[in-house]
């Protein structure tokens, strides 16, 4: 009998009552800015800029755009040290983003909804990641180096009409720094740090011709791996002799010759799990023909030859050291992208613009990752313990898109865009499942070979919005977005072992043919399949200047996320999001304090959940299927304050809940009870549970103070702090080992600025050590999970020129 695990963590207040609080705080202040003084306002007028954003697809300043959105430019990038997407969840509320160690990706997760399987050819996530405007669908995009950008925003909510692909909960777009024309410059930066970090990246700008301009840039990080190499265990050999004979004597049909366990069955040096050696270059062109046509394309190579993220046991073995392990898979990753951006906008009148953009990327890849992570000791070379290799022999991935907007410019009555859109992706990928009893010398558990040699996705778009410009203070905004999406896996197979006796009882090797005649393997599962769909979304929303400083605005929109394949050819459905949502923006003390705030409900429909699952005849298969929903509703706010010329505060806070409609869940990497559904074996039912990765209640706050000395140079001291209440790491909700407990994370900084363009920037990151899970499992017995770094520290030296 399973019982309902109790419901994690606790919210920081009421959601209601912060909510109503905030919208009535936001409209109070406003009507009492509108009151202040001349005087005081310009007293308290700040030194800060006014932020832009593109996340309407046009460029209108933050405080006027109606929807949450979370810019961060580049200067504080670079002093948040962010160097992937997983670094920027400590800036934005309502975003999570996680590791998965057998495939080296990071997962996102926004506003409590996310898909942790979306790390393969097979699964899509909710949270669409675009650079330069141009969609990255696979998951090891996430984890490139953001190296050179200009900035990045995080949308919050459907983005279906405008964005497209994927963008279900929400996206992030990342502008890379493009060339300037007119100007010679660069800067360049160098770093030391803990676990023998080293880091450099440098960008310069070229004047070619006064129409011509090219940007180079490159970066390089690494660092040594977090997790050491466990001793193997000391065993007598009596003892080895003793567990060989009882496993003969339990198992008469299966006997097998002595063998003592090998030193060789345990990796002991060479590089260690959680190790980062990741490089990247950009070569960016601006060609600017004449004063109504502009070019931007970039090139871009990206190599990652770090190593996965282990999963650890969350209570050590006595002896041992947290941030170690048993491993008996040495760990490796290699992945090489290329990809090609370009832009063309093109004014073609004082009143209509044409922009045309499209990109193109290859990704290949492979890695191996020790999925057991040595949970279980081995009594023998053969029995004790299990050993499971996840291998990816070879991923190929290439994807492609075209867009194409033309869109109203100036100030009019009606401000509209339309475009049309195409993208495609070619997929391979060939991943192998060895699992042995004992050690890797041991008699074989069970084994697969997945071998999926063409997967393609087709999908095309028509799109549309339009806003109606009633009165300078009042705006109506009316969208729709037409998606056609087509899928087909040719040849893919899912090939298991037989077990036959007369074929060497070895793991499988990247070499050999699963398919082959005589190789113990057979194709229990044929995965071509053709899936086609298609979706209507839309956006509604009104917004209102009800002062100078102050905006409201009301908003339903919706997102989707196209259906597709999974083993054995099956079909599984689109999953529908409808997101209904109300904020305010506002700007106190003369536009010091930006403070802008969000209330919404989403009903979550037909929830497409991945996870890999072991079928009644004892196969192994990746399975999705569409939960019955979700129900979420939260509440963000925002703050970005000037306090004075040398102090800048900022602040924010996310209130989530999330509640699972039916569900039948299955998982491998779970024990689970047996399931009520005869297509699998283990399953839980989650109806009623939390998401993962949702905290109740989360705060972050940033504070620096500039201290200016009478030579120009600046000392700039600088505290992050991050709080998060309990959240499940998995739909199951299954007690203390699948929990991430209440956290607080503190990041400091300390930077000098010579007065001459150059700086020193020291910084401690995660200053309690805090152990942070990612993830959680506990198929192999003993509960397991990879977690965000641990504390490190470091420093850089730079100079702009």
């Amino acid at each position: 009998m399973t019982t309902r695990a109790q419901k994690s963590g606790g919210s920081l207040a009421s959601p209601i009552h912060l909510a109503v609080l905030a919208l009535l705080a936001g409209a109070a202040s406003a009507q009492a800015q509108t009151a202040q003084s001349p005087a005081a306002a310009s007293a308290a007028d700040p030194q800060s800029q006014e932020v832009t954003v593109t996340a309407t697809k046009r460029t209108t300043t933050l405080q006027s755009t109606p929807l949450a959105v979370t810019p961060i430019g580049a200067a504080e990038l670079d002093k948040q040290h962010v160097q992937t997407i997983s670094d920027v969840v400590h800036l934005v509320p309502s975003f999570q983003a996680t590791t998965e160690g057998d495939h080296g990706v990071i997962t996102m997760t926004m506003r409590g909804i996310g898909n942790d399987s979306a790390k393969t050819e097979y699964a899509d996530p909710e949270v669409a990641l675009f650079v330069d405007g141009i969609y990255a669908p696979r998951a090891e995009g996430a984890a490139a180096l953001l190296f050179d950008m200009q900035n990045i925003e995080v949308l919050r909510g459907p983005q279906g009409t405008l964005w497209g692909r994927n963008s279900t909960v929400g996206a992030v777009n990342m502008q890379t720094a493009p060339a300037e024309l007119g100007a010679t410059f660069g800067d360049i930066q160098g770093g030391l740090g803990s676990y023998n970090r080293f880091g450099t990246r440098a960008a310069f700008n070229f004047a070619l011709t006064d129409t011509l301009a090219l940007r180079a840039a490159f970066v390089h990080e690494q660092h040594d791996g977090y997790v050491n190499f466990q001793k193997p265990p000391v065993i007598s050999l009596a003892d080895q002799q003793a567990a060989v004979a009882a496993y003969n004597l339990a198992n008469p049909n299966a006997q097998v010759a002595f063998q003592p366990i090998s030193p060789t069955s345990f990796v002991e040096t060479g590089p260690k799990y959680n190790s980062q050696d990741q490089s990247a270059a950009r070569l960016s062109l601006l060609w600017k023909p004449t004063r109504d046509l502009t070019w931007n394309a970039s090139y871009e190579k990206f190599l990652d030859r770090g190593t996965p993220d282990m999963n650890l046991l969350q209570t050590p073995r006595p002896g041992e050291s947290f941030w170690s392990a048993l491993i008996s898979v040495a760990p490796q990753l290699h992945r090489d992208v290329n990809t090609f951006r370009s832009r063309v906008d093109w004014t073609l009148n004082d009143s209509m613009s044409l922009a045309y953009i499209a990109g193109y990327s290859d990704f290949q890849g492979s890695s191996d990752f020790d999925q057991s992570g040595g949970a279980i000791l081995p009594t023998s070379f053969t029995t004790g313990g299990v050993v499971q290799e996840d291998r990816t022999n070879w991923s190929h991935y290439k994807n492609y898109s075209h867009e194409l907007e033309v869109q109203s410019t100036g100030k009019r009555e009606v401000d509209w865009i339309l475009g049309l859109y195409y993208a495609a992706e070619d997929n391979g990928i060939r991943f192998d499942i060895p699992i042995s009893n004992g050690t890797q010398q041991g008699t074989i558990n069970w084994q697969g070979s997945f071998i999926q040699p063409k997967e393609t996705v087709a999908s095309e778009a028509v799109f549309g919005q339009a806003t109606w410009n009633l009165a300078d203070s009042v705006h109506l905004t009316g969208g729709a977005r037409f998606t056609h999406d087509d899928r087909k896996n040719e040849g893919g197979t899912n090939n298991g072992w037989t077990g036959d006796p007369t074929v060497a009882q070895v793991p499988v090797s990247p070499s050999s043919d699963p398919l082959a005649p005589g190789s113990g393997f057979s194709t229990y599962q044929q995965n071509s399949g053709h899936y086609t769909g298609q979706k209507v979304t839309w956006l509604a929303r009104a917004n209102w200047d009800v002062a100078k400083d102050f905006m409201v605005y009301g908003s339903v929109s919706t997102g989707y996320k196209s259906g597709g394949l999974q083993d054995g050819g099956l079909h599984y459905g689109p999953e529908t999001l409808t997101n209904y949502e109300v904020g305010t923006k506002n700007m106190l003390l003369g536009g010091a304090v930006h403070f802008n705030n969000s209330v919404y409900y989403e009903n979550f429909k037909d929830f497409q959940f991945s996870a890999p699952v072991t079928n009644p005849d004892g196969s192994h298969s990746l399975a999705t299927s569409n939960a019955q929903g979700a129900k979420v509703y939260g509440a963000e706010s925002e703050i970005i304050a000037n306090l004075t010329p040398d102090d800048q505060l900022t602040f924010g806070g996310a209130y989530t809940h999330t509640r699972l409609g039916y569900l039948l869940a299955g998982s491998n990497d779970y024990a689970l009870p047996a399931c009520p559904d005869t297509q699998i074996s283990n399953c839980l039912n989650v109806t009623g549970h939390r998401l993962p990765h949702s905290p109740t209640g989360s705060i972050n706050a940033l504070y620096e103070h500039s201290f200016r000395f009478a030579n120009g140079a600046k000392l700039a001291p600088r505290i992050n702090f991050h709080y998060e209440s309990a959240s499940w790491l998995s739909v199951f909700n299954l007690g203390e080992g699948d929990e991430q407990k209440a956290y607080s994370r503190t990041d400091l900084g300390l930077r000098y600025s010579a007065a001459k363009d150059w700086y020193v920037d020291g910084y401690v990151q995660n200053v309690e050590d805090g152990r942070i899970k990612t993830n959680a499992q506990n198929s192999f017995g003993a509960w397991q999970s990879q977690y965000m770094p641990p504390r490190t520290f470091g420093v850089n030296v730079g100079m702009s020129f």
